[in-house]
């Protein structure tokens, strides 16, 4: 009785069988995957060192965020200009007002003014808010007719404000 090596049966097997090399490309390819699990590697990322858009384009991207009622991106896009652009503060906290969150408003309206104190607009807006909360009124006061001795264009909309304080106050 002819007597057969189980490792020559093998291997003519191996060698002799057509599909031998789809396997080993199989499993060459599902261990290089595993590998890439385990080992925590992963695909290319592409990292952007430098922000293509410019503070003023972030600020307009806000306001178009902020009109489509996407307003956690607006809120992202106009801190994102606030790096460079102080008028940010303004619509930030404008936003917080818009969101009802007026310590947050109140803030970035301080903010706004401190970083420009010739933006009128975010005198009367910080006034405003004094008067919606009925507090601080003397100074709201103050900050509407600094926003209308800044900026003497916009006098309708500030004397607005101004009137309004000054009828809660009597």
């Amino acid at each position: 009785m002819n007597s057969i090596n189980p490792m020559n049966f093998f291997r003519r097997n191996e060698l002799g069988n057509p599909n031998h090399l789809t396997y080993s490309i199989v499993y060459t390819l599902c261990s290089m995957l595993l590998a890439l699990c385990f080992f925590g590697c992963a695909f290319p990322r592409i990292i952007i060192l430098d922000d293509p858009l410019s503070p003023e384009e972030h600020l307009n991207l806000g306001v178009t965020y902020e009109k489509k009622g996407e307003l956690n991106i607006a809120l992202k896009e106009y801190k994102t200009a606030s790096k460079k652009l102080p008028l940010a503060y303004l619509y930030i906290g404008n936003l917080y007002f818009q969101k009802g969150e007026y310590d947050k408003a109140e803030s970035n309206y301080k903010e706004a003014i401190k970083r420009d104190p010739k933006n009128a607009d975010a005198y009367n807006n910080l006034a405003w808010l004094y008067y919606i909360r009925r507090e601080k009124l003397d100074e709201a006061e103050e900050l509407a007719v600094k926003a209308m001795e800044l900026n003497p264009a916009k006098t309708d909309i500030y004397q607005d404000t101004l009137d309004k304080i000054r009828k809660l106050k009597k």
